[in-house]
């Protein structure tokens, strides 16, 4: 039987390590998730907030729909519900995390105006 090196055990102690601290922060999310009170706060919060509702291109190809919980859902042509994930917005400018893992941004020209990936949504 070969014996294992010094290096080699560290190295998974190391990784067990961080698996672990990944699970706990994990499990930590997932309570926050179901925490009503957090989840209630955030939504009242998002609910307030003067972008929520439908945002869409002049020609309707492009729909986002901002959420009141903090997801959107955006449709694609025929495509609907084509990308789905959560934003948050900070002022005028807006951060998109796809249930995917793709990240996108934009910004709120004024009330009525988001410019998104080269796209100029209105609001509906």
């Amino acid at each position: 039987m070969r014996s294992i090196s010094r290096n080699v055990v560290l190295h998974l102690l190391a990784v067990t390590a961080l698996a672990g601290a990944a699970t706990s922060a994990s499990h930590a999310d997932a309570a926050n998730d179901r925490n009503p009170a957090h989840q209630q706060s955030s939504e009242n919060t998002m609910q307030q907030h003067p972008y929520v509702g439908m945002w869409m291109t002049d020609d309707g190809r492009v729909r986002h729909e901002l959420l009141p919980n903090g997801r959107y859902d955006e449709a694609r042509g025929s495509r609907e519900s084509a990308y789905q994930g959560r934003y948050e917005v900070t002022g005028t400018h807006i951060e998109y995390w796809d249930d995917t893992g793709f990240t996108a941004d934009g910004d709120f020209v004024d009330d009525n105006t988001l410019h998104h990936g080269g796209m100029v949504l209105r609001r509906r």
